[in-house]
């Protein structure tokens, strides 16, 4: 499969104009080849939203901007970032990612882990998540994850215990601290964490992460995807707009659990086991 990671710089608050260039980007990755296109988190509003989050909300199943991503999907399927409302939850918004493919919205996830320090404010006006789940498509079983979830340890571990072939994660980081090489220290670790979950989950790791400026925040961009055995596939520069291809090889996945058989060793239950002992004893 070709993959592309649409590393763009959302205007804030502005879904039409947004919108205009998510199918603009869509027809290029068409163009380019690509089976799949990725975007960044809340692609279709921008980060730092605060009041504007209501404004912006969206319901994926009925909305006409969803209607016009679902037909641009029936080309090239589509991972998008949005701000949710659920009309069976009113007035509860979730910072959300919808994997949309052939017309059809395969799946939402709702963002766990809020960050609420410094300039992050996610707390203030998302609902957490609480679900990770992976999902079929074409191309194997895949989970997303946003954000904040991708520095989380049992995020991975869950898509990898339920079978998750590639982990998509979309990113709205900003770049701190000045590293001795080009770019910012934090994009270090966020590729070393890549490389790290890819190499024990055996899986690929995709992360599209956005550039621009926002509210004084420098977003910082350096989108990458690693392969099963841990090896950089392919990484977009840091903060200038980039459309990144990758050819993806979904057989790579058997052959790195054939070599590296922690897949077929783990012990779910035993995990189980553990959290329950230790949840209970904490309780008490």
């Amino acid at each position: 499969m070709k993959i592309a990671l649409a590393q763009y710089s959302p205007v804030l608050g502005d879904i039409p104009r947004n919108l205009d260039s998510h199918l603009e980007l869509s027809a290029k990755a068409r163009r380019a080849g690509a089976d799949l296109l990725v975007f960044p988190e809340l692609s279709l509003s921008g980060y730092r939203l605060r009041d504007l989050v209501a404004e912006t909300a969206l319901d994926p199943r009925s909305s006409r901007t969803f209607a016009s991503l679902r037909e641009a999907s029936r080309a090239v399927a589509l991972v998008v970032g949005f701000v949710e409302e659920s009309p069976l939850e009113k007035g509860l918004f979730y910072n959300s990612a919808a994997f949309l493919h052939k017309g059809s919205l395969l799946h939402v996830y709702r963002k766990v882990f809020l960050p609420n320090s410094g300039m992050f404010e996610e707390m203030r006006f998302f609902a957490p998540g609480r679900t990770f789940r992976s999902f079929p498509t074409p191309w194997g079983r895949a989970g997303l994850l946003i954000c904040r979830d991708f520095l989380h340890l049992n995020a991975h571990y869950l898509l990898f215990a339920d079978g998750a072939e590639i982990i998509l994660a979309v990113s709205a980081a900003p770049g701190r601290g000045v590293g001795e090489e080009n770019g910012f220290t934090s994009c270090r670790m966020w590729e070393g964490i890549g490389e790290t979950v890819s190499r024990v989950t055996t899986s690929f790791v995709v992360y599209c992460n956005r550039v621009g400026i926002e509210d004084g925040a420098v977003f910082a961009g350096g989108s990458f995807v690693y392969d099963p055995f841990g090896r950089r596939v392919a990484q977009a520069p840091y903060f200038e707009p980039h459309l990144l291809l990758a050819d993806l090889d979904p057989a790579a996945v058997r052959k790195a659990r054939q070599a590296l058989t922690l897949k077929r060793d783990d012990r779910p239950d035993i995990t189980l086991a553990n959290l329950e002992r230790m949840i209970h004893r904490d309780a008490h």
